[in-house]
């Protein structure tokens, strides 16, 4: 990830939510694709991974899960063939080392109104807007504006807008309601 940080094309994102906030991926870097880390450590348990891998699967580009030694066999029973692992040893020194046990490749099942969820309502809105879409949409849900972009753009057009949306976001909090 370090590399990552270097990269003014590259955005690091700590605890990215998915899904309006029903599961957050530990790292998120988006660049040219949108990868996730998750992190599980020897202290943590593998109670909740199952269902982060539905929500993961449905919204993420690439994933690598990161996880200590003790969960690594379970883990790899858990996850899909496709995400990446990467575990964790810690050497009697204290230090860190990663072992790659399996890379990760390109998501075969993305979701494309679950990627268009990851844009906030008046981001959704301006580019149908833009295209010219957005005819009786403007007082509809954000779900319903989540479809139309999938209908109205290519996984690869919408894929990218959704990327390049959330680099040049200059807050991270979503814009309040309307009163």
């Amino acid at each position: 990830l370090a590399k990552h940080l270097r990269d003014p094309d590259t955005l690091v994102l700590d605890e990215l939510g998915l899904e309006e906030g029903s599961a957050r991926v530990d790292i998120a870097v988006v660049n040219g694709s949108l990868h996730g880390y998750e992190i599980k450590s020897d202290a943590d348990t593998l109670e909740r991974l199952p269902g982060q891998v539905e929500v993961y699967s449905r919204v993420l580009d690439f994933v690598t899960l990161v996880v200590g030694s003790r969960h690594a066999r379970d883990a790899l029973l858990i996850i899909p063939n496709w995400w990446g692992v990467r575990v964790a040893h810690e050497n009697d020194a204290g230090e860190l080392s990663f072992r790659v046990e399996r890379r990760e490749r390109m998501n075969p099942g993305l979701d494309l109104p679950s990627v268009a969820g990851l844009l906030w309502r008046d981001e959704a809105l301006a580019v149908l807007e833009e295209r010219g879409r957005a005819r009786g949409l403007r007082s509809k849900p954000r779900r319903d504006l989540y479809l139309a972009l999938a209908d109205a753009l290519s996984a690869r057009e919408l894929r990218r807008v959704v990327r390049e949306t959330l680099r040049s976001r200059t807050s991270w909090r979503a814009p309040a309601p309307p009163a």
